[in-house]
């Protein structure tokens, strides 16, 4: 079992930063993608931003030059720095990876719960 945790949401104003974190824990043999998503009031959920275990980040172009997305793989952890946030950011944000739980498994996709980012105007 694998247990994705994220925090760091809250309450900011337009123009203002957040640092979103997302631990996993459980038995994990490796992960490989990692990505955060975001879903706004009455709308699907949407790719923010995903990094791989090697290579370059991919983002939506609607965060694009504002928001960075790293990761550390000896804590397990995906962050996301948002800068210059928009109104238009306001979501509830999930983390989501792909954890390989033994060395002879391709992955699965785990959520978390999600963390809400509101930004106001």
């Amino acid at each position: 079992q694998v247990q994705l945790v994220e925090s760091g949401g809250g309450l900011v104003q337009a123009g203002g930063s957040l640092r979103l974190s997302c631990a996993a824990s459980g038995s994990i043999w490796s992960i490989n993608r990692m990505a955060w998503y975001r879903q706004a009031p009455g709308k699907e959920r949407d790719l923010v931003a995903g990094i791989p275990t090697f290579g370059r980040p991919n983002y939506a172009d609607s965060v694009k030059g504002r928001f960075t997305i790293s990761r550390d793989n000896a804590k397990n952890t995906v962050y996301l720095q948002m800068n210059i946030l928009k109104p238009e950011d306001t979501a509830v944000y999930y983390c989501n990876m792909n954890v390989r739980t033994t060395g002879w498994e391709y992955g699965t996709d785990y959520w978390g719960k999600g963390t809400l980012v509101t930004v106001s105007s």
